[in-house]
């Protein structure tokens, strides 16, 4: 099963490749990974995915929470979760093509960033399987000749929030 799972880590050196050793260590293939401060220095927010069987995903999450780095984690398959992913997508367009790419955009929310003919440039933010389509969709008119994908970023729905850390823990600052 594909698990989300974010962390809060500590902005210490070698902390990130310490946390991702853990899962090749164990013969786990990070598939999505992103990392970006928090409103605290100290701290910045991993989402990473992870596919393996619940059981295993467990065994890792308890693992990685013994790490002196990590601060908090929280799987956020395990419960109601927002999950998104921005897409910036170049597509090598063929003869009136412009025409379905403007329809393309309208159909999935997505802004026009560049129209020229030979590098037309969209971005698009929305959950994983919504890029895919939209990638898929878009090589049906054109050739598309890069694609930069975020990465899963994930937050829990209502109240509960992995920034609630400042109460749990005490970093030194």
């Amino acid at each position: 099963m594909r698990h989300a799972i974010s962390v809060l880590l500590q902005n210490e050196v070698g902390a990130l490749t310490r946390m991702t050793g853990m899962f090749s260590s164990r013969g786990y293939n990070i598939e999505t990974l992103n990392v970006a401060p928090t409103y605290d220095p100290r701290v910045s927010r991993v989402t990473l995915v992870v596919s393996g069987s619940d059981a295993a995903i467990a065994q890792l999450n308890a693992l990685l929470a013994k790490l002196v780095d990590v601060v908090n984690i929280h799987d956020m398959t395990l419960g109601e979760h927002f999950e998104r992913e921005l897409a910036i997508v170049k597509i090598k367009l063929s003869t009136g093509g412009l025409t379905r790419v403007n329809t393309l955009i309208k159909n999935f929310d997505a802004e026009i960033l560049d129209e020229a003919q030979k590098s037309c440039t969209i971005q698009l933010t929305g959950k994983v399987k919504d890029i895919d389509a939209f990638v898929s969709e878009a090589a049906e008119f054109g050739e598309i000749s890069a694609v930069a994908r975020s990465g899963t970023v994930a937050v829990s729905k209502g109240e509960v929030t992995l920034t609630s850390f400042d109460l749990q823990h005490l970093l030194v600052g």
